[in-house]
């Protein structure tokens, strides 16, 4: 086996890798990647924006609130003060780093988006804002002496000695095995999209990070948290494309195929509701055969040069938004669950830490509100980076690894007759509504699967035993909170008040 060594090592090149790695000073820095940034990365697909309490009617107390109150009860209430708190010196420093948010005259201007009580969400190009902020962290981070990327490595294994994880074992293109040591390990791997048959994740959004940490013994939680885009477009792809909650935000209609409004009578913020509801509610519609819409026709025509990204992708499917309306549908989006971390991206395993997406920080809760992804991959990568450059660099001395106990031979390969049935019975028992029944169904069914990998594909087998525990929290979890809707139990959760204590992370 062959070996690399470097000090830190982050896993992954979307936005919370890349604000990790520039903030980490007088340490070396290697950012492990399949792809160069920013293509490839749920970040750069980000269209909505960022969320900031930046306005002269706001304040961190209210998007705290409106935080919290997304979260169904779920949030540490501490860690979202952080998020809140530092929201407005994050944008700052995205602007230091080259990003710049679109302006009308010498202030920025504001959106508003599902569930948030005032205009909070930053833009750049209108629904370019994930692309934007990634390739001007890149072009940043490709200037810093002490940050290198190290492209076409996927990691597999972590490396787990006496002192703590100690690195990882990855493959490259042609599945050729490397121990990487490092001082210290960082997840930045991204969401789980891709372990359901309809999501707008990108291809490399398959859980393999978060796969990784459980089987190294990684405290994770709130798996069964889910969170389902109510408006992903309407076709026949994979990913399928997001369109942006701001359109919603905007005052574009979700409509029924009579054109009908469909969530006046469900939510009092109506199409503004939080995504869970909106989601279910539009796969309610969609299951007794309506299709829903989304009409923003009179929006996109007001302004011909708004929501490019939005024209773009519908063009690229025939759809022409500004003469017909957009049909919609629910798709896998983000993971609210993931490896617990403290307010510093650490992990209950020595030198092993996480951000963004993979991480549980408590931030979300059972429900993240819009836009807050982006925003919490800033802070908390800032703060992780900080950490990093606190912590004393040296050596690590654990032992070469093999690739696994038994030396078989590792591969990126993935059976894909097994992979469409994971995704797609993940789809149907443990998606927008779930029950005890499909839960139970999906372990047998998984179990069953895990028994047909063939040698060596770890990615797989990683990926079924993440499916597995996912699906085993949600079945543990027997009353609805949030984006987990179980319609077998009549005790739910619904949004509560911003000052109720919250969950506890208990840690699967």
């Amino acid at each position: 086996m062959q070996q690399l060594e470097t000090d830190v090592l982050i896993i992954g090149a979307g936005l919370a890798g890349l604000v990790t790695a520039l903030c980490t000073r007088g340490r070396r820095v290697t950012v492990l990647c399949s792809w160069m940034p920013p293509g490839g990365t749920a970040s750069a697909m980000a269209q909505g924006g960022i969320a900031a309490a930046v306005g002269r009617d706001d304040s961190p107390q209210l998007h705290w609130a409106d935080t919290l109150r997304a979260g169904a009860g779920a949030c540490d209430p501490d860690a979202v003060r952080i998020l809140c708190d530092e929201a407005a010196c994050a944008v700052a420093w995205l602007e230091k780093m080259g990003a710049h948010f679109d302006r009308d005259d010498e202030r920025w201007l504001m959106h508003r988006e599902a569930a948030h009580s005032r205009a909070r969400v930053l833009h750049i190009n209108h629904d370019r804002t994930g692309f934007a902020i990634s390739r001007a962290l890149t072009r940043a981070a490709r200037d810093r002496s002490n940050v290198e990327f190290l492209s076409g490595y996927h990691a597999v294994k972590l490396v787990v000695g006496p002192p703590g994880v100690a690195g990882v074992i990855a493959l490259d293109r042609k599945s050729q095995p490397w121990h990487i040591r490092a001082t210290d390990t960082v997840l930045a791997t991204g969401g789980i999209g891709q372990l359901y048959s309809h999501t707008s994740n990108p291809r490399s959004a398959c859980g393999d990070g978060l796969a990784m940490a459980l089987a190294a013994g990684a405290r994770c939680d709130s798996l069964e948290y889910v969170q389902f885009h109510p408006t992903a477009l309407a076709v026949a792809a994979d990913p399928m494309p997001l369109i942006t909650e701001a359109l919603r935000g905007a005052g574009a209609r979700l409509v029924d195929d009579a054109g009908v409004e469909i969530m006046n009578a469900v939510h009092p913020a109506g199409a503004l509701a939080p995504r869970d509801v909106v989601a279910r509610e539009v796969a309610r519609r969609r299951a007794i055969g309506r299709q829903v819409y989304l009409d923003a026709r009179d929006l996109l025509n007001r302004d011909p040069l708004s929501f490019p990204a939005v024209r773009s992708l519908c063009a690229n499917h025939h759809v022409e938004p500004q003469h017909e309306r957009i049909p919609v549908a629910p798709a896998a989006h983000y993971h609210m669950g993931g490896v617990v971390v403290d307010t510093e991206g650490r992990t209950n395993l020595d030198h092993l830490w996480a951000c963004g997406e993979v991480a549980c920080t408590g931030v979300h809760g059972a429900n993240r509100l819009a836009s807050n992804s982006l925003l919490e991959a800033v802070v908390f990568g800032r703060r992780l980076g900080d950490a990093l450059t606190l912590t004393p660099s040296g050596a690590n001395e654990t032992p070469l690894a093999d690739t696994s106990e038994s030396n078989e031979t590792l591969t990126l390969d993935v059976d894909t007759d097994i992979w469409k049935r994971l995704r797609e019975l993940m789809w149907k028992h443990a998606g927008i509504v779930r029950s005890e029944t499909g839960l139970k169904s999906a372990l047998a069914e998984i179990a069953q699967l895990e028994r047909q990998v063939p040698d060596g594909q770890i990615l797989l087998s990683n990926r079924l035993k993440l499916a597995s525990s996912l699906v085993a929290a949600a079945l543990a979890h027997k009353t609805s909170r949030g984006a987990h809707f179980r319609e077998d139990e009549h005790a739910v959760a619904t949004a509560i008040d911003a000052d109720q204590v919250a969950r506890p992370r208990t840690g699967t």
